[in-house]
C-alpha cells in the first residue's frame, strides 16, 4: 500500500521586534522512494535575487558564430554517430537532428537538437521542434537496442540553461543507453518490481490513481500522460507525467511524442509564469523484459541563470540529502492547472 506521510510542526522564535513567532515546517515521505523532503514555509517571505521577473536573455544569446549546433558549423563541428548505428552519421527527423554527443556519459550518449534557433526561451519552444526532438531521441534508442541488446538502461534529459547543468545554449536534449544502470534506474526498477510482486499492480498506476481520486496535486492530461505535482518533491515545482500501463520505448505510439512534448512546454510556461528561465526534465527507461517500471518524465525547475542569483541547492540538500522547498505541491497544481486548460 501506498502510504503518503506528513508530519506538520513548528519552530518557536522571537523575532527581531520581540513578537513570538511559530514557524511551520512540513515533513513528507515520498511514497515511490522513501526519501523525505521539508516544506519550509516561511522561507517563501525571503526575497529571491534575479526571480522577480523573468532574467534578459543570457548576454551570449546571439552568438551563432561560435555554436557548434547551429545550422552553419552543424556539419563541421559535431562528431558523427558510428557506422554501425547509422551509416549516414546523423539522425534527422523535421527540423531536429541527433549526433553522438562529444563528451559521453556512458557507452551511447547522444544529442538531439531541436531546430537552427540558437536561443529558445523556456516556454516558447514549438510543438512539432519538441516532438521531433524526442522521435529522434526514439529512433537512436531503438537502433542502439537492435546493435546492442544489453544497453538496457535508457534516459532522455534536459538542462535547459547553465544553471541547469547545460554546457551550450542552443536546446538540445540529450539521449542515454547503457548497459550498467545509473542509481535512479536501478532504485525504480527495485521498488517496481517489489510494489507489483506484492500487490500485482504495477506502482506509477496505483500512484496516479490515488492522487486523481484526491485531487489535489492532479493538474491534467495531454492525451494518454497525467501530470500531477510531486507529493514529495525533490526539487523546487517538481512535476511528474505519468503514462499508465506503458512499459517500454517499443511499446510507445506515434502520437505519445507530440503528447509528452505538448505537456512539458505546459511545465516550462508555468515556470516562465514564475519567472524562471532554466529547468531540468528526465524520463527513464527500461528495456530489459521486465514489465513492471511505467514511463515517468520528471520536470524540475532551477535557480534563474543570472548575476547574483542564489543556488536552489544549500548544504541542506547536498549535504543532509533532504529536499528543502518552501511551497506545498498543491499550491503548485493550482497555478499550473490554467497552462493544462
Amino acid at each position: 500500500m501506498l502510504l503518503f506521510e506528513q508530519e506538520t510542526f513548528h519552530s518557536r522564535i522571537v523575532l527581531p521586534g520581540g513578537q513570538t513567532a511559530e514557524r511551520p515546517i512540513e515533513i513528507r515521505t515520498n511514497p515511490i522512494t522513501g526519501r523525505t523532503c521539508r516544506i519550509t514555509y516561511s522561507r517563501g517571505e525571503e526575497r529571491e535575487p534575479g526571480a522577480e521577473t523573468l532574467p534578459a536573455p543570457p548576454p551570449f544569446a546571439e552568438n551563432r558564430d561560435a555554436c557548434p549546433f547551429c545550422r552553419t558549423r552543424l556539419a563541421t563541428h559535431t562528431p558523427r554517430l558510428a557506422p554501425e548505428l547509422c551509416p549516414q552519421g546523423r539522425i534527422t527527423r523535421g527540423a531536429s537532428t541527433l549526433f553522438p554527443n562529444l563528451y559521453p556519459y556512458g557507452r551511447y550518449s547522444a544529442v538531439s537538437l531541436f531546430d537552427d534557433r540558437h536561443f529558445v526561451p523556456i516556454g516558447t519552444a514549438g510543438l512539432q521542434s519538441y516532438a521531433d526532438s524526442f522521435l529522434n531521441c526514439r529512433d537512436y534508442l531503438l537502433r542502439v537496442l537492435e546493435y546492442d541488446p544489453t544497453a538496457v538502461h535508457l534516459a532522455i534529459t534536459q538542462n535547459h540553461l547553465p544553471s541547469a547543468g547545460g554546457s551550450l545554449l542552443h536546446p538540445h536534449l540529450q539521449v542515454q543507453a547503457d548497459r550498467a544502470p545509473a542509481n535512479h534506474q536501478r532504485f525504480l526498477q527495485a521498488r517496481a518490481t517489489l510494489h507489483r510482486r506484492k500487490s500485482g499492480t504495477r506502482l506509477f498506476s496505483d500512484y496516479l490513481a490515488l492522487e486523481q481520486e484526491g485531487g489535489a496535486r492532479w493538474i491534467g492530461a495531454t492525451g494518454p500522460w497525467h501530470w500531477l505535482t510531486a507529493f514529495a518533491p525533490e526539487g523546487f515545482y517538481e512535476i511528474w507525467g505519468i503514462l499508465p500501463g506503458v512499459t517500454s520505448l517499443r511499446d510507445m505510439r506515434e502520437d505519445h511524442w507530440p503528447a509528452l512534448a505538448q505537456g512539458v512546454l505546459n511545465t516550462q510556461k508555468l515556470y516562465r509564469s514564475l519567472g524562471r528561465n532554466g529547468y531540468n526534465l528526465g524520463l527513464v527507461l527500461l528495456e530489459d523484459g521486465s514489465d513492471d517500471l511505467e514511463l515517468r518524465v520528471v520536470l524540475t525547475v532551477r535557480s534563474n541563470y543570472a548575476a547574483w542569483v542564489r543556488s536552489d541547492f544549500t548544504g541542506f540538500e547536498v549535504m543532509l540529502g533532504d529536499m528543502a522547498t518552501f511551497t506545498a505541491p498543491e499550491s503548485t497544481a493550482r497555478s499550473a492547472r490554467e497552462f493544462w486548460t
